[in-house]
């Protein structure tokens, strides 16, 4: 069997996909993307859409700070703005309890440089009427907004097609192998060798990693999503809450999107689907923060595959056990964000051998580590009882 040859191999049609493509083919390097099904059919295509950068675990946000940098140039970098809007993200609190923890996040992002606006209850009752009583204070983000996340991927893969890279769907791959010098990947009939491999297979790069000795304890991920028919426009606010059960707004054709809670999969199919019982839940929590909702058809719902990491963070950087091999997955159901600049971090650890983002708390070892020291603790805890 003959072997297909590039620089680099990309495993994963997702946004973190697509854009490591695009900003490898950007600087002239022979790429070729291997997608299982469709380009942005899993976790980038089916999300709540959302380009927020408030409430992030601290070490994403300067991941975020700078992709959000890249969202303002889509334009430029793909031909379209993926309906990005910057409507501002603003992030409840239901309890004086949860006002509390908006209020200790402000320092988080004042470290980042991340602007937030605290508002009072009574203040954002008079800005935002249309809210329910229950809501005790907000944070604002003016920079945050929204996007259709079934747009950016597509975008970014017919863009490194444009640049040079080859992309292909429905090549799911197998037998995984490093012989010393190159990767060895099988998909269907065809062999692909290349110098380098690039993991960004959401749920699945958990699997990829295990091929080369790295063990990420990875569960499937399944947003439970849902839309409106058409409304007057009145929720201009992207809206989260404390907590992130429930997160909705409104698009300016009139739909509402919102979410919350978990739909069911079979990531081997894969197959998905949202649930009865949390859409119900779900559409209660809308009411509570918007009841002018009451009585509007919800006319679709659907969910996706994400993979989620026990610490809720992604694994991103390079791999502990095979030179040339890079990991960016288990994004825990808020990597749309993070797509575009994934890319930028993947392109310049290859082709630079550094990167200007943190990526230490992303580390592909820390389970192991941290299964190590939770071995010695319970050891310890042993031999003190014995």
């Amino acid at each position: 069997m003959s072997a297909t040859r590039t620089d680099v191999l990309v495993v994963g049609g997702g946004g973190a996909g697509c854009s490591t493509a695009l900003h490898l083919a950007s600087r002239g390097v022979r790429c070729i993307l291997l997608e299982r099904g469709q380009i942005g059919g899993q976790a980038s295509g089916v999300n709540y859409g959302g380009v927020r950068q408030q409430g992030r675990h601290a070490a994403e946000l300067p991941l975020a700070r700078r992709s959000r940098e890249i969202w303002a140039r889509l334009p430029e970098l793909v031909g379209t703005d993926c309906e990005f809007e910057v409507t501002g993200h603003l992030k409840l609190a239901r309890n004086e309890a949860e006002e509390a923890d908006l209020v200790a996040y402000l320092d988080v992002a004042k470290t980042n440089g991340l602007p937030l606006i605290m508002i009072g209850g009574n203040a954002i009752h008079q800005q935002y009427p249309w809210l329910g009583p229950d809501v005790a204070a907000g944070s604002f983000a003016p920079d945050d907004g929204a996007a259709n996340p079934r747009l950016l991927s597509p975008a970014l893969a017919r863009a490194a097609r444009d640049k040079g890279a080859d992309v292909r769907e429905f090549s799911p791959v197998s037998n995984l192998a490093h012989d010393g010098t190159e990767f060895i990947v099988q998909s269907g009939e065809h062999e692909f060798r290349a110098r380098y491999l690039v993991n960004t297979a959401g749920y699945w790069g958990a699997a990829i990693a295990k091929a080369f000795g790295e063990v990420v304890p990875i569960s499937p991920l399944n947003p439970n999503m849902l839309v409106t028919e058409p409304l007057p426009y009145f929720i201009t606010p992207n809206l989260g809450v404390v907590g992130g059960d429930v997160y909705l707004r409104q698009i300016r054709r009139g739909n509402v999107i919102f979410g919350g809670g978990r739909g069911e999969s079979d990531p081997d199919v894969p197959r998905s689907r949202p649930l009865p019982e949390p859409s119900y839940a779900v559409m209660a929590k809308a009411l509570q923060l918007v009841p002018q909702l009451a009585g509007v058809q919800v006319i679709r719902s659907w969910t996706g595959i994400d993979g989620e990491t026990p610490d809720d963070i992604p694994v991103i950087g390079p791999s502990r056990t095979t030179p040339g091999l890079f990991h960016a997955f288990g994004f825990s159901g808020h990597g749309f964000q993070l797509g575009p600049v994934i890319g930028a971090i993947m392109s310049e650890l290859i082709l630079d051998g550094r990167t200007d983002v943190p990526l230490e708390p992303f580390r592909i070892d820390r389970f192991a580590q941290d299964a190590l020291i939770n071995q010695q603790g319970q050891r310890h805890e042993a031999s003190r009882h014995a």
